[in-house]
Order: structure tokens, then C-alpha cells, then sequence
């Protein structure tokens, strides 16, 4: 089960979450079949998601981070909600391009890096709150990090990674998000960057066995803190038939009757969960005729 934490500093000047995500990403992989450094992208892009989402204040919030990178992935995307369930998906969930001289996986080479990052924050509003800030690098917790200082002006420390197992399946996956609150003082800074500087990448923590519990000690070592808030997220689609009645029923009677192929029939495949839906020449014209009941 993954599992996240979001502590405070006692002192109000700090905010430092950590998610082991590895059972989500686990399962964006079975779902989508993705390669492996599609599902380092993609895991990634999940994690940082789910922890924004949790940042959320309203219960029926939610929260879409996309990005447009122009990398051969094509367009990235996760929605998270208020308590961090996430769902995700890439539009090419297959690439295979070389590994980094280092032997690591190329994320920047999948996702691209001269694009958007778009993050789209739906607080019950007339209109979505829509932020979006250039790519610095691709590598995702880079991405995050700017937009933060860019979008939102909060300092901010994130951290990502996926490991894949050489059958492709997901072995950890964790983030860590950092941030500086209103009128932190020069010493907690510096403390702050000391114990970044320190800390190993999110898998190798995770990996070794620690828990959220002890990668947030680690963060906030040298100060007094209280955990706030303790989630089990998980990768959770919402989609529904009843949902693609209501998308359908916005339609054209004329474009209605026209989806169907040679069988009489047409079948909607959801793009996080890939489950699919299938509706009959009768169903549409129901819908057509305002009965939402197909």
C-alpha cells in the first residue's frame, strides 16, 4: 500500500511531505504496459500529483499536472484528488530510446524538455485555476520545482524517482516535496539545504527499506516537528458509463448516429484505466433522444 506523510516544523517554516508511491506506479504500469523509462516518466509525473493533490484544501477538489515536452512519449498527464488517489496516463506508453551514459533511464530523452508544464487546479470555481511554466529539463521534480517558484513564488525542494526492475516491473517509487513557508529565517535555510545535500535519491532510500516516516526524519533533522496528516493514495480511476452517457448526451443527435462502425456499435476506451465501454446503435439513439439511460 503506498503511503504518504506531511509534517510541519514546529516553528511554522516548514512543510516537508514524502510518498512511497511504488504500489502506485505499480500499477499505472500494469494497466498501460508501459516501457520502462515511460514508466519512470510516468511514475513520476503520478507522485508529484498525488502530493499536490493532498495539498488541496477542498474534499471535491482535484488536481491535473500535464506536460508537453515534445519528447516521443507525447503528452504526459495525472489528476490526483484531495487525499492523493491519482490516475495517469502517457499518450505513447512504449519507448525505447538508450540509456544515459551514467546507465540511468533518459526521462528528458521520453517526455522532451522544450515544452509546458500545465498545472490545472479545480477548486469548484467557475473556472479552473490554470498555471503553466516552461520546462527546465524534463526530469519531472525539476519541472515541479520551477513552477513552484515561477507560478506559486513558495520555495520549493522536490524530489523523484522510479526504479524498474529489468522485467519491466516497478521495484520503488517515492517523492519528496520541501517548502519554505512565509518569513523562514536564513538559519533554517541553511539547515534545510544541508540536509537535501545529504539525503540519497528517493529509491535508493525506499529501496533500503526506509518508510516515509524515516525519509522525513532524515529531511527535517535538527528540528521540532509534528506529522499533520497520513494518507494511503492509491492509482484510482473515476470513470463510469454513466459519465460517458453525459459526454455523449452534449453531443449532436447527427454526430451520435454517425459513431458506430460496420457492427452497429461503439466502444470507448478509457484512457487512465483502459477499461472499455460499449454501446449499441439502439443505446445512441436513446441518448440522442434524451433518455441517458444507455
Amino acid at each position: 500500500m503506498s503511503k504518504a506523510i506531511r509534517c510541519l516544523t514546529r516553528d511554522a517554516t516548514v512543510m516537508a511531505m514524502v510518498l512511497d508511491s511504488t504500489d502506485i506506479v505499480s500499477r499505472a504500469e500494469e494497466i498501460h504496459k508501459t516501457s520502462a523509462v515511460v514508466t519512470a516518466g510516468l511514475g513520476r509525473l503520478l507522485t508529484a500529483a498525488s502530493m499536490m493533490g493532498v495539498m488541496l484544501k477542498g474534499k471535491e477538489d482535484s488536481l491535473t499536472l500535464k506536460l508537453d515536452g515534445g519528447g516521443p512519449a507525447g503528452t504526459v498527464m495525472a489528476v490526483s484528488d484531495s487525499e492523493g488517489n491519482v490516475r495517469g496516463y502517457a499518450a505513447n506508453p512504449v519507448v525505447e530510446i538508450p540509456l544515459k551514459p551514467n546507465g540511468k533511464l533518459d526521462v528528458s530523452g521520453a517526455v522532451g524538455a522544450e515544452g509546458m508544464l500545465y498545472v490545472m487546479k479545480d477548486t469548484g470555481g467557475a473556472e479552473p485555476y490554470i498555471g503553466c511554466t516552461p520546462m527546465v529539463s524534463g526530469e519531472i521534480a525539476e519541472d515541479i520545482t520551477s513552477y513552484y517558484a515561477v507560478s506559486e513564488q513558495v520555495p520549493t525542494v522536490c524530489a523523484l524517482g522510479v526504479l524498474v526492475n529489468p522485467d519491466l516491473t516497478v521495484r520503488a517509487a517515492g517523492g519528496l516535496l520541501l517548502q519554505l513557508l512565509p518569513f523562514c529565517p536564513e538559519e533554517v535555510i541553511d539547515r534545510v539545504e544541508k540536509n537535501v545535500q545529504a539525503l540519497e535519491p528517493m529509491t535508493t532510500m525506499l529501496d533500503n527499506g526506509l518508510t516515509p516516516e524515516e525519509i522525513c526524519s532524515r529531511v527535517l533533522a535538527g528540528f521540532e516537528y509534528d506529522v499533520l496528516d497520513e494518507f494511503a493514495p492509491e492509482y484510482r480511476c473515476t470513470c463510469s458509463r454513466e459519465r460517458i452517457v453525459r459526454a455523449f448526451s452534449s453531443m449532436k443527435p447527427e454526430e451520435l448516429k454517425s459513431l458506430p462502425d460496420e457492427t452497429g456499435r461503439v466502444e470507448v476506451a478509457c484512457q487512465f484505466c483502459d477499461k472499455k465501454y460499449e454501446f449499441t446503435q439502439k443505446d445512441l439513439e436513446e441518448i440522442a433522444a434524451g433518455d441517458g439511460k444507455a
